[in-house]
């Protein structure tokens, strides 16, 4: 067995370095995929340049093709504050890479109507919602004593395959954070958080992403990096943990494309936690 061992704090944590697991949904750019926000499918054609074309089965001498996608909408990605501010902030100066403690908790998602807790704007009563009590309730199930955790992933249930496929609609929402769980998200110094939902705030909010503007420490509309007090957190999208992933503790490998924009596709890897 290949040992990955982290030193955090007074504590040492080892992982089984032979079993990375995928959270990432593989792009495929002819078949089904996901897709969000009414955004066109990511598509992919031979690059074509006078007698040159970049497929072997058309008679070219290589394959090169050129590919058409949006980040956002189109399969697992990573995002910075730079989302939401008018300074242009970069993924790739946000999180350089590295090893990072995390949890895998699977959470239910009542219906709005039946949870206390909202959001702006009003979620309607047959919204899902990822609530505060649902995420303390999944934490209190697996203590990490002497670890900072500050990576959390999310796997919404029920977890059904067509995740990796679905066209998510604002006319039907899939489940978004409460405004009390994305302060809880803080309050537990979660500085990346990973969800199998294409966004932390409902699909039609109106543009306030309420859930991300608390989530990077923004205030509500404002749109000036300068004023946010948590500029080094990441929001992880449309990730999908198979069943046969555990919860459970991991350390988390954020493998991220080097773009130079506020997100970019990413594969999210853990690895299992040795006692």
């Amino acid at each position: 067995m290949r040992r990955v061992t982290l030193e955090t704090g007074s504590t040492t944590v080892r992982a089984d370095a032979d079993l990375p697991l995928d959270l990432s949904i593989p792009l495929r750019f002819d078949a089904l995929q996901p897709s969000a926000f009414g955004a066109p499918t990511a598509t992919g054609q031979p690059l074509r340049a006078g007698n040159f074309i970049g497929n072997v089965s058309l008679g070219g001498s290589c394959n090169c093709e050129a590919y058409s996608f949006i980040p956002h909408c189109n399969g697992t990605h990573t995002e910075c504050v730079g989302h939401v501010t008018r300074q242009r902030v970069h993924i790739r100066d946000v999180k350089h890479g590295g090893l990072e403690p995390a949890l895998l908790l699977s959470i239910a998602t009542p219906l709005a109507g039946d949870c206390p807790e909202g959001s702006d704007p009003r979620p309607q009563p047959m919204d899902r919602v990822i609530s505060a009590q649902a995420l303390e309730t999944a934490w209190q199930r697996w203590p990490w004593p002497g670890v900072e955790i500050r990576a959390l992933a999310l796997r919404t249930t029920p977890n059904d395959l067509a995740k990796q496929s679905r066209n998510y609609s604002a006319a039907s929402p899939p489940p978004y954070l409460t405004r009390e769980a994305a302060h809880w998200l803080v309050d537990q110094g979660i500085e990346h958080v990973l969800l199998d939902v294409p966004s932390l705030d409902r699909l039609d909010d109106g543009g306030l992403l309420t859930a991300h503007r608390i989530f990077w420490g923004l205030p509500l509309e404002s749109t000036d990096v300068t004023s946010a007090t948590r500029p080094q957190a990441t929001i992880t999208e449309l990730i999908f943990a198979a069943d046969r992933i555990a919860d459970g503790r991991y350390l988390l490998d954020l493998h991220i494309a080097p773009f130079a924009a506020d997100a970019a596709p990413s594969r999210p890897i853990l690895y299992p936690v040795t006692e």
